[in-house]
């Protein structure tokens, strides 16, 4: 069996009750596209990344305004609320005073040192991280002058504000370094991996469309947590943010770093296929929409791959010429008919979540009970 990647070694950093880095599972975050200062809108907005699976969420600051809509937000938030603060660092002593778990800031456009010091004294005494967000888009003129849009950039942004941090003894700091391109994200990522242990928050910013921005992510996104790096990361659309805790969710659970809602393995489909895999797949989705449990459902079109995967997963059909075999937890259940398979499926998949929610053990239906022996059910 291959083994997960081994993560890199950082210190712990808490934002509210979500331990990031240190080992801990891989935080998702995500965004809200609301006017945060249309409160209401914007807790709607939050509850719904939160039931979605998001572990932090992330809310513009342009004005006092929206500093003053802070208070209300962070109060009902189901989630930790960061603050996100540009040009202005008056804002994030305003968002500190609401009671916000964490402050980003960029220092590509709040560059005086003496501000950023004020912030991280507030912060310091009230136990507050500060992530250090290095874009691609905003680089201290200085520092773009000398090394040019480079990984070697992104890295010199961030240890620069790192030293700041470091002479006034924070220690709660967060580091991102992101850019729209995945190869200088990746390359600067791989070298702040090795100049600190702070935990890294990782992602492709400016990603695209939900299309688009969900390929960029998980090849960016995975190739770092391939090598172990990144301890929470944010999937960045143009578009709904549920989208995006879902295709974050999905990379996560792709490199088995986090199981969240069901995973559906399904093949392909090529000239062996003698039933309609697409319909019945896209039917299976649909009814699983709403389940939040993880379990892997596998829907195979042929004999070539189809009783592996099928029995790999918790519960897996495998299909025939207008036919198709059920498995559950690995062993053979039964042969269905075409007309039949997501009905059989689908209480599969319930009786496995029941069993699940109750704790009770693996066994599940036998050959017996399913009304057929090995023989009946093989696909050939």
């Amino acid at each position: 069996m291959a083994t997960l990647p081994r993560r890199r070694n950082t210190r712990t950093v808490w934002v509210g009750d979500v331990p990031i880095g240190g080992g801990h599972p891989i935080s998702i975050q995500t965004m809200t596209k609301t006017d945060t200062r249309d409160v209401p809108a914007t807790l709607t907005e939050i509850r719904a990344v939160a039931r979605a699976g998001a572990d932090l969420v992330r809310l513009a600051v342009p004005d006092s305004e929206a500093a003053a809509a802070l208070s209300p937000i962070c109060s009902e938030s189901p989630i930790p609320v960061v603050a996100d603060i540009h040009f202005d660092y008056r804002l994030a002593v305003s968002a500190l005073d609401a009671g916000v778990s964490k402050i980003r800031l960029n220092p590509g456009n709040i560059g005086d040192p003496r501000q950023i010091r004020e912030v991280l004294d507030r912060a310091g005494a009230e136990n507050i991280p500060i992530r250090i967000g290095i874009n691609a888009g905003s680089l201290p003129d200085a520092i773009q002058n000398q090394f040019g849009l480079t990984p070697e950039a992104l890295v010199a942004a961030a240890e620069e504000q790192l030293e700041i941090m470091e002479a006034a003894g924070f220690k709660a700091v967060i580091v991102s370094l992101k850019a729209s391109s995945v190869l200088l994200t990746v390359r600067a990522n791989e070298l702040m991996s090795t100049a600190t242990d702070c935990p890294l928050h990782i992602g492709i910013t400016e990603a695209g469309s939900p299309a688009r921005g969900a390929i960029k992510s998980a090849s960016g996104l995975g190739y770092l947590l391939g090598q172990g790096i990144g301890d929470t990361l944010r999937v960045s659309l143009t578009g709904d943010p549920v989208e995006e805790v879902r295709v974050a969710a999905a990379i996560l659970s792709s490199w088995g770093l986090r199981r969240s809602g069901p995973d559906v393995i399904s093949c392909p489909m090529c000239g062996r296929c003698r039933v309609d895999l697409m319909g019945i797949v896209e039917a299976v989705e649909h009814r699983l929409a709403k389940v939040e449990e993880s379990i892997q459902v596998a829907v195979m079109g042929c004999e070539v791959n189809g009783p592996g995967e099928a029995r790999h997963a918790d519960v897996g059909l495998a299909c025939g010429a207008g036919f198709g075999v059920l498995m559950y937890r690995g062993e053979i259940v039964k042969r269905v008919p075409e007309s039949l398979m997501v009905e059989e499926l689908m209480a599969l998949v319930h009786q496995y979540l029941a069993e699940h929610r109750e704790g009770s053990g693996p066994e599940g239906p036998t050959r017996e009970e399913g009304g057929e022996d090995e023989d009946a059910c093989a696909i050939e």
